[in-house]
């Protein structure tokens, strides 16, 4: 496997056939972003200059032109055998994609940023050994819970004093943030064996310095981690787990496990789904009688007798059937540290004062939201945070999309939040509501209970996030005609355009049914599926 430039040819004189398609023009990873000298002709929406080969470039609109500033856009011709290294394969159309090694892509997600952040600055964020090349500076990859991460300061502050990233975050020159590591989309000709990445994935070298850095520690980087196949003798595993996988895998080694979260991003509901019947104390609302158990004097034997809390019988009768049961502390980070200490001797010692021991088959989960959502909260001592295994939770509207169909979400929220993602979630200001996925439940049940009536959103979500709703409804129903699409068409669209079309279809499916469907279907089983969904619930 090696790196080249793709040529003028390959491009525009005789195109590679995925370029009929896809276009040449190229959108910017964040990373991109960061590390380009934005001279104010740079981006164009989410494209970028890119460097090609005969010192020739292809500008933002894709076009073969000279540019001042310019990233690199990677291409990897294979060598015979290296296909088996490629994952993930997908067919649109014409167009072959496929997913090979892992790059700092994204920034990382608004729910995780100030918790890595100070993870990183109290020296507890754990280096992986891996080492990513970033303008021939050498940046260290970091672990965060299942996140891999680079921290990257912005070089440049642009044409307007700041740079804008993918979900709209701006950053201004000399603040760092952190990029995610995800797996590279590469577009695939298999005739060719050749890789073109989606994305221009760096910015701020030359072209010499970006060739000599792609021909000898890019390939590296890239692959660091390219696969998890193993020898079938292999002594170990290597599994891709999810958020309740691993939940569950922590449960059965009796490990005591700490869920980090914002608010609403539903770390009890994930609690329940792994023990339905799970003793759920919180802890905001306990002092350290109520968790020890009281000392009351027995005037009959003239003496002393400690009486078993409350919870603590509970959790022994639960466990009484034998089978495996959470213990969950739930908003620990907001207890007082009176109460933190006794809750870390039971973690510690699985006794309660220092009396009654917990049931075998008993296993301690705990929960805390982040010190920025509330100023009640604390950060637990050192010695309490080494006793746990700690896992961050991250709720976005694809991995919430599956639990909120099964939970019969009102489907005017699912059409929303599809096509609107941003709103998941929205920042916190003491004044008024504001949105997050266990509010976005909440406004799901006052649109069932008053027969979808959109002025009861404000008071839960906030003003400007209902009128985004109501604007967003209001501009469907004056949707009058399904147009026609080509494959090549449907193809380019955005995963966020081809909900809006599905959405489409829903407006006008009860005058062209057939029609509607039958567009729906083109756009892929994922969206059939959604489309049916809310198409059922609205018919009922």
């Amino acid at each position: 496997m090696k790196s080249i430039f793709l040529s003028p040819e390959q491009l525009f004189e005789k195109p590679l056939p995925m370029f009929s398609v896809v276009g040449t023009a190229a959108r910017a990873s964040d990373l991109a972003v960061l590390t380009a000298l934005d001279d104010g002709f740079l981006l164009e929406g989410a494209a970028i200059n890119y460097y090609i080969g005969d010192n020739a470039a292809v500008d933002r609109f894709g076009r073969l032109s000279p540019c001042k500033v310019c990233a690199v856009r990677p291409v990897l011709l294979l060598d015979e055998g290296e296909e088996k290294l490629l994952q993930r394969r997908k067919e649109e159309g014409s167009v072959v994609t496929v997913e090979f090694g892992f790059w700092p892509t994204v920034i990382l997600d608004a729910s995780l940023r100030e918790m890595a952040e100070r993870e990183f600055l109290r020296g507890s964020l754990r280096p992986t050994g891996q080492i990513i090349h970033v303008c021939g500076e050498e940046l260290p990859v970091w672990q965060f819970g299942a996140k891999r991460m680079i921290r990257v300061e912005a070089r440049e502050s642009g044409i307007n004093g700041f740079v804008q990233l993918s979900d709209q975050t701006a950053v201004t020159e000399g603040e760092s943030v952190f990029l995610e590591l995800r797996p590279v989309r590469w577009l695939y000709d298999a005739s060719r064996r050749l890789l073109v990445s989606g994305l221009a994935l760096f910015a701020g070298l030359g072209r010499e310095e970006a060739a000599a850095y792609l021909n000898s520690d890019f390939l590296k980087e890239l692959s660091w981690q390219e696969s998890s196949e193993l020898p079938e003798n292999a002594p170990f595993r290597i599994l891709q787990h999810d958020e309740l996988s691993m939940i569950r895998a922590y449960v059965q080694a009796d490990i005591p496990l700490f869920l980090h979260g914002l608010a609403g991003d539903g770390k009890s509901d994930r609690v329940r789904q792994v023990d339905p019947e799970a003793l759920d104390i919180e802890l905001v609302n306990e002092n350290p009688e109520t968790i020890n158990g009281r000392a009351v004097y027995n005037e009959a034997k003239d003496e002393i007798v400690d009486i078993k809390p409350v919870w603590l019988v509970k959790l022994e009768r639960l466990c009484e059937d034998g089978q495996l049961h959470i213990l969950f502390f739930d908003e620990l980070t907001n207890a007082t540290k009176q109460t933190q200490s006794v809750i870390f001797k039971i973690v510690l010692e699985r006794f309660v004062n220092n009396r009654w021991p917990l049931p075998k088959n008993a296993r301690i989960i705990a929960a805390g939201n982040d010190r920025s959502e509330s100023t009640a909260a604390h950060d637990l001592a050192e010695p309490f945070f080494g006793r746990f295994a700690h896992l961050y939770i991250r709720t976005t509207v694809e991995n919430w999309m599956p639990w909120a169909i099964a939970h019969n979400i009102n489907p005017f929220v699912l059409e929303f939040l599809a096509n609107n993602d941003l709103y998941l979630r929205t920042p916190y200001t003491g004044t008024e509501g504001n949105a997050d996925p266990r509010r976005w439940e909440m406004v799901s049940k006052v649109l069932d209970a008053s027969g979808n009536d959109f002025s009861l959103l404000a008071p839960i979500v906030g003003r400007d996030t209902a009128d985004a709703f109501i604007r967003f409804f209001r501009a469907q129903q004056q949707i009058a005609a399904l147009g026609t699409y080509t494959d090549e068409e449907l193809l380019r669209l955005s995963v966020a355009r081809k909900y809006q079309l599905a959405q489409q279809c829903l407006y006008v499916s009860s005058a062209q049914p057939e029609e509607a469907r039958a567009l729906v279907k083109r756009l892929g089983a994922e969206y059939l599926a959604w489309f049916d969904y809310i198409l059922q619930r609205k018919q009922h």
